[in-house]
């Protein structure tokens, strides 16, 4: 058996087999471990409450009882009496145990306990020489005896992994995750009882699926046996939800798990939580309006003001919220004048995004991805080709990505002249590559620097396939993206309900996913047929319920507001 250390070197196992043995001296006394048979009647925070205005001497004379129950968090001996510190889901109150009063086998119960068992107490309320609050026991009992010492109690649990390895322990010891979690709870009440208000309906879509759709990302594959078929885990609600809005239920919502095989970071977890909404006969304008009312009230719920603090930035939700597009903002980020900023909206040089962008991006392969997804697969070969990969046996990305990784320079290079050779006669295509490059330069450059909550607009329909072209630019879409502290922390827009425009977006994919994109959606035909139907006019929208409490809780990693996030696996865990 692992030996895990604790205070003085005294090995965790020892200790266990301590614990075991009073256990069984428990049992020889007549008194099982594992007691189920007390019924608390009160709770720290409740007895508090009660007697907070009563003095020693009033005290004296209450005679009403009251029975607790939580874990003991510490213990003092004083030969024939004891003090320990009791806390519930409510809080920590003091009890007085004496031996001339609960008697002499009680006593011997008390004296086979430990930090971290879990008790019963009755008695009635006392205050100390100090003038602490304390229950003088009438009766006690283990209710269930803890074989694991806690951490240390002046320093608590330090260790952040073993944290979120071992909530229950973290839960126990730390204030200030009982704290997030609970107002992750708020939080989600919060914006539960707001779309309730306003008549939407909170419906439950699939988790497990033959498609995964709606976003950008790798799906976690299993099988279904009973069907001889794959099948995956979701990575959005959007496409079940908006089926929802074809059938007339016209304002939806779903707060669920979401499931993306994607890597681990401070802002990435692979099962996360989400809300997406949507409501028809409203456009991205209206969520806009909606997010910022909605969140700006979370935050006066929960902090009582409209300013907040977050890592080292003060953030203000104070109203209104900017809103601005990626063009202006990029051109802020680099120095250019109001005119230039405005220009950059109707860019009509794919090698002047290029030079923007290289400005930021250096040996960065992301303008490589823009690129090949807006070429078609004729140019796609050729520029792969010409970049000197011709390996028929990789997929067209990997062979674009090994030609560019051995030559990044002559890539930025050439770029330029061969994207205007291959685009000379489309202009829509031309600027939309040009907005598509303008968000990968906004997402390396920009977006970490945003402090206050902002709307980011005028995306390109390259990136955006499930969303409704901005009437008179077909080459931008009505879509924003919010963000705060640096962080993505929603996404909207006007839905597309034009089926055969959705068609051919979803046929465009296909040849991305045919090159080797993972993250690519598949052609979902039962929702082009929902789309066949009829789908008014709707706008949607999705917030990362993990970054939002990260936000309004002040956590810089996702990690300290999902109870239990994915870890690697602990190989000594098992054994210690």
């Amino acid at each position: 058996m692992a030996e895990d250390m604790v205070e003085g070197e005294i090995p965790v196992h020892r200790l266990v087999q301590q614990r075991l043995d009073k256990a069984e001296d428990l049992r020889s006394l007549g008194h099982n471990p594992y007691a189920n048979q007390f019924k608390p009647d009160c709770l720290t925070a409740t007895l508090q409450g009660l007697y907070a205005e009563q003095d020693k001497e009033a005290l004296t004379d209450v005679t009403t009882s009251h029975a607790i129950a939580g874990r003991i968090m510490a213990v003092r001996g004083m030969g024939k009496a004891s003090f320990i510190h009791v806390q519930d889901r409510t809080g920590v109150i003091q009890a007085y145990v004496r031996k001339d009063v609960v008697g002499e086998d009680v006593f011997k119960v008390l004296k086979l306990a430990d930090i971290g068992d879990i008790v019963g107490i009755a008695g009635t309320p006392m205050r100390t020489k100090t003038g602490e609050l304390t229950l003088r026991a009438q009766h006690f009992e283990i209710l269930s005896k803890s074989l694991r010492p806690l951490p240390e109690k002046f320093h608590g649990l330090q260790d952040v992994e073993r944290r979120y390895r071992e909530r229950y322990t973290d839960l126990i010891v730390n204030e200030t995750s009982r704290d997030i979690f609970k107002k992750r709870a708020q939080i989600i009440t919060g914006i539960r009882k707001y779309l309730d208000e306003r008549d939407y309906v909170e419906v439950e879509t699939p988790i497990l699926g033959d498609l995964a759709g709606g976003a950008a990302a790798r799906p976690f594959e299993t099988y279904f046996n009973a069907l001889d078929q794959k099948f995956c885990l979701r990575i959005a609600t959007e496409l079940h939800l908006k089926r929802l809005i074809v059938g007339g239920l016209e304002r939806v919502y779903e707060i669920g798990r979401q499931f993306r095989n994607e890597g681990l970071s401070t802002k990435h977890n692979p099962e996360f939580t989400s809300i997406e909404f949507y409501e028809a006969y409203a456009t991205y304008d209206d969520l806009m309006d909606l997010t910022e009312d909605m969140v700006v009230q979370l935050v006066r719920e929960l902090h009582g003001t409209e300013d907040i603090e977050y890592e080292d930035k003060k953030l203000s939700f104070a109203k209104p919220w900017r809103r601005a597009s990626i063009a202006r903002l990029v051109g802020e980020s680099l120095g250019m004048a109001d005119e230039a900023c405005d220009a950059l909206e109707h860019i009509d040089s794919v090698a002047q995004a290029m030079k923007v962008a290289n400005v930021n991006f250096g040996h960065s392969e992301e303008p490589l991805h823009i690129v090949l997804k807006e070429l078609e697969n004729s140019e796609a070969e050729e520029w792969v080709i010409g970049n000197g990969a011709d390996d028929q046996d990789l997929p067209l990305t990997e062979r674009a990505l090994g030609a560019f990784r051995a030559n990044p320079e002559s890539f930025y290079a050439e770029l330029g002249g061969r994207l205007d050779d291959a685009m000379a006669q489309d202009r829509d295509r031309r600027r939309r590559l040009a907005l598509h490059l303008l968000y990968a330069v906004f997402e390396e450059k920009v977006e970490p620097a945003i402090v206050h909550p902002t709307f980011v607009t005028d995306f390109s329909v390259s990136v955006s396939p499930l969303a409704r072209r901005r009437d008179g630019d077909p080459a931008v879409v009505d879509r924003f993206e919010l963000f705060c502290a640096g962080m993505e922390i929603a996404n909207a827009f006007s839905e597309l309900s034009d089926p055969v425009d959705q068609r051919q977006r979803f046929v465009d994919q296909l040849r991305h996913k045919e090159r080797g994109d993972d993250e690519a959606h598949d052609l979902d035909e039962d929702f082009i047929r929902a789309l066949e139907t009829g789908m008014p006019p709707t706008a949607g929208e999705g917030i990362g319920i993990d970054r939002l409490v990260m936000l309004l809780t002040n956590s810089p990693s996702i990690r300290e507001v999902i109870l239990f996030p994915q870890m690697r696996k602990d190989s000594g865990q098992a054994n210690s």
